[in-house]
């Protein structure tokens, strides 16, 4: 065998369909695209929702309620989970910086303190908010709590 005699696989290769190259090719006139319209000229795009003229689902779907953008969402810490956090990562001061060192906030979290549950141990507190059944447990407990903005 040489190499001019090489050929490709009998049926691995197909001959190009020529599309809008006349009547005779069987693929000319609307060259496969239908009739008349948007959607057989070139640069048609369909808009993202498009439901082919029926009422696309957001409009047809009731909207209700709102949102409101001046709400502030807390990453709530519970009193009651505050000594196995210490025994656990071994922090005294729970500042938003301890707390995103050890993995239990985001970058940018803000950080409520709530009153669920028994705090045993001596710490500080350095969040956004604390509520107040969870301020008097800490310093019940002799731990300090400071609200930062």
């Amino acid at each position: 065998m040489k190499l001019h005699e090489l050929r490709p696989a009998k049926g691995a290769t197909h001959k190009a369909i020529r599309i809008g190259r006349g009547e005779a090719s069987g693929k000319g006139g609307t060259s496969t695209k239908g009739n008349k319209g948007g959607q057989s000229r070139a640069g048609y795009k369909s808009k993202p929702a498009f439901e082919g003229g029926q009422m696309p689902i957001q409009r047809r779907v009731p909207k209700r309620g709102f949102k409101n953008i001046n709400r502030v969402e807390y990453k709530v810490i519970n009193v009651g989970k505050i000594d196995h956090y210490a025994e656990k990562y071994g922090i005294t001061e729970f500042s938003l910086q301890n707390l995103y060192i050890n993995g239990l906030i985001s970058q940018f979290d803000s950080v409520k303190i709530l009153g669920v549950g028994e705090i045993k141990g001596k710490y500080s507190f350095k969040v956004n908010a604390v509520s107040e059944k969870a301020k008097t447990a800490i310093e019940a407990a002799g731990g300090s709590v400071e609200i930062i903005k």
